[in-house]
């Protein structure tokens, strides 16, 4: 089947759009009784519920094993390519569909960040294995020359079907992304934090210094970086209108937030300039705070999309970062509050508003319904209405989740919702899906399984972790930490570095917080890495 891009399909979707009526395309609204791949299931109320089980825990995750076990063993392509020196035996997070093998802009990046937290979830070591493979093939086979002008950046796309990163989806060979660069950066500091192998904080060193040493103070059309540029001449990309003209320079994008975690994290380690890269985050952080902040220019982000679009992705990213550090900008709250309602005034789809929910479009150029833009949004309302006590729109974000388990088949291919196409895009059902559910059973946990034990966040990074029958054993890379848990039953103790933690309700310790079947733990440290919780 020929493949097609999110800008090819969205012209067709105009085209056929104009054509059919649209009872054709799409049953009269609150009538459905399929989503596809399931039957629709509601409540009393007639609001929807997921589909596998009313409760909204044993479906997420049902959901995200079937997701992980889809992609864990996706089919791969042996390459036997005279040129390379290696054979691979399977290709790791490279599909952009499956029908066209490349890969799609952040999308390494994106798994990478979905598995930590998947790994973290579910003890499995399969995940972190898989981590490090997808990492090891991107840096051996992706990174611009250390002579370019800009080096060591991660390419965005394989312009050939070989696992070769070279170039750019729609400029071709030698552009780059640095955004997704960024966001790669702070994935390998993760990595590196939870290996403890050294490879992958060099390269995350070596995609700040390059991003650092090109950092401008930009403006209402200049972003401090450029969108898509080319490592070698310096020349910044083009974006076209919908007559394929030449529109603009691709000097504008407001997808930052994978490159301040990358500044400020390398900070904190004590790693490479610190003077340089706290100049780069301050600048950076400036023009977030002056520009997009203010004036909700959301976009480009797309690798196929050769127009300018707001993005849904970029205004959440920056959202929940807000939200994970609310002393970046004065009044965060209020910030993430309207970021929210932009999204949702511009981007938001009321079809299956009789079901008690409305769902979240990719873009504005492409106003798709998404599942993991709609999780992505649901995990940020449920992240602000833990921090703020405002949850007003709650019960409309776990319906939000609930929604975007239909995309997901009984073998765990996650497809797009769109009536008119065939297309399991990766970036969309896969690394960019899984760690929303994740973050909103961390922030909301009666969202996570009952009768199961899962670790549902840290605020350090989990180097290992093993669930057995009689306790859960941790450890993690900072020694003052704190946990959240979802246990089937309260713990008979909790000991750091084989030391008792006393229960207690504030301060170092560990805490109890019942519901209808188990509860919440929560355990607070200031020292130590190995932590043991007897069940």
């Amino acid at each position: 089947m020929f493949p097609v891009s999110r800008l090819t399909r969205c012209i067709l979707c105009l085209v056929l759009l104009s054509l059919v009526p649209a009872r054709a395309q799409s049953p009269e609204v609150g009538k459905e009784k399929r989503l596809i791949f399931h039957d629709i299931r509601t409540d009393a109320r007639g609001h929807l519920l997921p589909w596998y089980d009313p409760e909204p825990g044993k479906s997420y995750d049902h959901v995200l094993r079937l997701v992980w076990g889809y992609w864990h063993n996706v089919p791969g392509y042996w390459i036997r390519d005279p040129r390379y020196k290696r054979v691979y035996p399977k290709w790791y997070m490279i599909f952009r569909t499956l029908d066209d093998p490349g890969i799609g802009g952040d999308q390494v990046a994106m798994m990478l960040s979905s598995l930590n937290l998947y790994y973290d979830y579910s003890g499995d070591p399969a995940v972190l294995a898989d981590m490090k493979a997808q990492a090891d093939l991107y840096l051996a086979n992706g990174l611009s020359d250390p002579g370019s002008r800009w080096p060591h950046l991660p390419f965005p796309c394989n312009t050939e079907k070989v696992p070769v990163y070279d170039g750019d989806l729609i400029l071709g060979k030698g552009y780059t992304q640095p955004d997704k660069a960024g966001s790669l950066g702070a994935e390998l500091v993760m990595l590196y934090q939870k290996t403890g192998d050294e490879k992958y904080l060099t390269a995350a060193l070596n995609i700040a210094a390059t991003l650092a040493r090109h950092v401008q103070p930009g403006d209402h059309d200049h972003s401090p970086l450029p969108f898509k540029v080319h490592v070698g001449t310096g020349e910044v990309g083009y974006l076209k209108n919908e007559k394929g003209e030449v529109e603009a320079r691709s000097v504008y994008t407001s997808n930052w937030t994978g490159t301040l975690r990358l500044f400020r994290e390398l900070t904190a380690l004590g790693k490479g300039d610190k003077v340089v890269f706290e100049k780069a985050y301050q600048t950076l952080s400036a023009w977030l705070q002056t520009y997009p902040l203010k004036n909700n220019r959301w976009g480009p982000f797309f690798e196929d999309i050769s127009m300018w679009s707001d993005t849904q992705i970029n205004a959440g990213t920056l959202a929940w970062y807000l939200l994970e550090h609310p002393g970046w900008v004065p009044g965060g709250p209020a910030r993430v509050r309207g970021i929210q309602d932009w999204t949702l005034s511009t981007l938001g789809i009321g079809h299956w508003q009789p079901y008690g929910l409305r769902v979240i479009g990719e873009q504005s150029v492409y106003k798709m319904q998404g599942q993991s833009h709609t999780a992505r949004y649901a995990a940020v309302e449920l992240r602000y209405a833990e921090l703020t006590g405002d949850s007003s729109r709650k019960a409309e974000a776990v319906r939000q989740l609930n929604w975007a388990t239909y995309m997901v088949d009984h073998d765990g291919k996650n497809r797009w919702p769109n009536w008119d196409t065939y297309e399991i895009w990766w970036t969309d059902g896969y690394g960019d899906y899984i760690r929303h559910y994740l973050r909103a059973m961390a922030a909301a946990p009666e969202l996570a399984p009952s009768g199961q034990n899962h670790l549902l966040r840290s605020t350090s990074v989990v180097q290992q972790i093993a669930y057995e029958p009689a306790r859960v054993r941790y450890t993690t890379f900072h020694g003052a930490a704190a946990e959240v848990f979802r246990l089937a039953t309260k713990p008979q103790s909790v000991r750091v570095d084989d030391k008792p933690l006393a229960e207690r309700p504030a301060g170092e310790g560990w805490s109890w917080k019942a519901l209808d079947r188990g509860g919440v733990l929560t355990v607070r440290r200031t020292g130590g890495k190995a932590v043991v919780v007897g069940l």
